[in-house]
């Protein structure tokens, strides 16, 4: 069976990518096993080790306090980010020069800055002029940071998206009478979300990652820097790595899922029911068709208004 895209696969490109499938497996396991040896040779595997994760103090005390922390800051830079990422997007398609050029020089100034710089730029602003109290200004330099680059990320996902779809989307809105700013908001942004959301949503998992940088430069108390204490106060060094990693993965993990979920539910809402409606279930105003078209009166012949 063949498709526009491609062929089939034949009996000996199957017996192939069965091959190269197995040898990936086997290849795999050896790594797992290489990794779990060595751990076991240098002790990392003793239960001593691990027994700290199995009491509650390190979980109330280290890691789920700074996984509050960083789900704090990321909520906030995500909440911050969207909308202005979006109305940058839409700035850069302006018809006006001055708000293209003006959108356009914030976003790639900020995109071309790395977040961490964005971020111990903000935490000297706010110790320079503001009253916020050392303890909160991490925080507040970790979300400003991650809002200014994340934004202009987030503004050329938005263009990008809006660009993608088929101009006649737009014709078709201006054949009906729609200005610019309704046909943005009323047929090109819902239909652009969908095609938008995976990338969207992987720059939200990099929100989440990123927060880590305020940890390591700023001491913001998120979740690896919470690990950091951990390790030190029950010398558990690779295994709170792992332990670490492993809540990253189910954080971004579930993040990813519900996108997943919300984008087919987004998709499947988008089709047509497929009926085709006949003569007698469609009510035409006569009044208004002629209104529409005009008549043989109005046009001077009797051939119609086309």
């Amino acid at each position: 069976m063949t498709s526009v895209l491609y062929d089939a696969p034949g009996p000996r490109a199957k017996r192939r990518n069965v091959l190269f499938s197995v040898v990936f497996f086997v290849l795999l396991a050896l790594l797992l096993w290489w990794i779990w040896r060595t751990m076991d040779d240098k002790g990392q595997l003793k239960w001593a080790l691990w027994k700290p994760f199995t009491q509650s103090e390190a979980w109330t005390t280290y890691l789920l306090p700074g996984l509050a922390d960083t789900m704090k800051a990321a909520a906030l830079a995500m909440v911050i980010a969207l909308p202005l990422g979006a109305v940058f997007g839409i700035a850069r398609l302006s018809d006006h020069r001055w708000v293209r050029a003006s959108a356009g020089t914030v976003v790639e100034f900020f995109r071309a800055i790395p977040v961490l710089l964005l971020m111990l730029f903000a935490n000297e602003l706010y110790v320079r002029s503001t009253d916020i109290s050392s303890e909160q200004r991490p925080m507040y330099a970790v979300v400003t940071g991650l809002v200014l680059y994340n934004a202009s990320v987030l503004a050329e996902i938005v263009r990008a998206g809006i660009l993608s779809l088929p101009k006649g989307q737009t014709e078709a809105a201006m054949a009906v009478g729609l200005r610019k700013g309704q046909t943005m908001t009323s047929v090109l942004l819902p239909q652009a979300v969908t095609a938008m959301l995976p990338a969207i949503v992987s720059q939200l998992v990099v929100i989440v990652k990123d927060t880590a940088l305020g940890g390591v430069m700023l001491g913001f108390t998120e979740l690896l820097n919470s690990r950091q204490t951990l390790a030190a106060n029950y010398a558990t060094v690779v295994p709170s790595f792992i332990v670490v990693a492993v809540i990253y993965i189910v954080v971004n993990f579930t993040l990813t899922s519900f996108a997943s979920w919300l984008e087919g539910r987004l998709r499947r809402s988008k089709k047509s029911t497929g009926a085709v409606l006949g003569e007698d279930t469609v009510e035409v105003n006569p009044a208004a068709v002629r209104g529409a078209f005009g008549t043989g009166e109005n046009t001077g012949g009797g051939g119609g208004g086309f």
